[in-house]
């Protein structure tokens, strides 16, 4: 009986130190989750913004953050150490662990002052809303103002677009191309009527399944066939053949020519997809990273 009790209060102690263990990370990922989302995500490293302007785009930032669950990041820089503006706006986003779940999603503004570029680096599945054609749209209306030096207005202008087109939802056809592998990742959204059609499939096919069970056992055939075999209801049966014959008529045969395929213009990139839903993408250290640059 003492090694039983012995036995129980050392299960006992083993299952509390392993949960008080199995706590701990999960509360410290927690913390440190909460602690990056309200680092500042503002690095005017160029000196471009006033203090004014910075508060007011930190403060939009955290709306955005939380209302997408991504994270959002404006960067300015006048030397870039020798680095494009792809591999810069790139190797900031991974160094200082930006990004959002295990895909890092996110998006990345940079203006470059070093190359006189600006660029839209999206990540994880802000690829799916930032297509090539929106963050195309998103830097054409920043251009005019940053052709003009008004760099706030240029900043403003993405965080706007960004914001569009996250509450526009992702479009119909979005697919991923890795511009690597080739690969293409079509993404699948059940809309809330294909759901409830679905549901009402399944339903009517149980239904079915169910009433033709309780047909079989209700054994409602072979009652009726017990009585009617009571019956003389072979009487006066008799078969009657018939002869019938099938004469070809006429036949007609048709030529038609399919014209060959010569591979012109009007085909769309992608394995034939169209383009409007296209987002060309990479893979860096362990993230889907696409978007692209526009200089000035």
């Amino acid at each position: 009986m003492r090694i039983i009790k012995l036995f129980s209060g050392i299960l006992i102690f083993l299952i509390s130190v392993f949960l008080l263990f199995g706590k701990m990370p999960a509360a410290y990922a927690m913390q440190n989750q909460e602690h990056n989302g309200n680092e500042a995500r503002v690095y005017d490293d160029a000196d471009l913004f006033s203090a004014d302007e910075k508060e007011e785009f930190e403060t939009t930032i955290q709306s955005m953050k939380k209302e997408m669950n991504m994270d959002v990041v404006i960067v300015t820089s006048d030397d870039t150490g020798g680095k494009a503006a792809k591999d810069y706006a790139e190797s900031f986003y991974i160094e200082r662990n930006f990004g959002v779940g295990s895909d890092y999603r996110g998006v990345l503004f940079l203006i470059d002052m070093d190359n006189r570029e600006m660029y839209i680096l999206p990540v994880g599945k802000m690829n799916r809303f930032l297509t090539d054609s929106r963050w195309n749209a998103i830097l054409d209306d920043a251009y005019k103002e940053i052709s003009q030096g008004d760099y706030a207005a240029c900043a403003r202008t993405y965080l706007s677009g960004v914001t569009r087109y996250y509450r526009a939802g992702i479009p119909g056809g979005q697919y991923n191309y890795n511009s690597d592998t080739g690969e293409i990742s079509v993404y699948r959204n059940i809309e809330w009527y294909e759901a409830a059609l679905a549901i009402l499939v399944a339903v009517a096919a149980a239904a079915a399944v169910c009433g033709g069970v309780k047909s079989q056992y209700s054994m409602t055939k072979e009652r009726g066939r017990a009585a009617n075999s009571l019956l003389a209801y072979r009487a006066d049966c008799e078969f009657h053949y018939s002869r019938q014959n099938d004469n070809l008529v006429n036949s007609v045969v048709t030529h038609v020519i399919i014209p060959r395929d010569t591979g012109g213009s009007n085909r769309s990139s992608g394995g034939g997809m169209s383009s409007g839903g296209r987002s060309t993408v990479h893979t860096n250290s362990g993230r889907t990273m696409g978007g692209g640059g526009r200089k000035f």
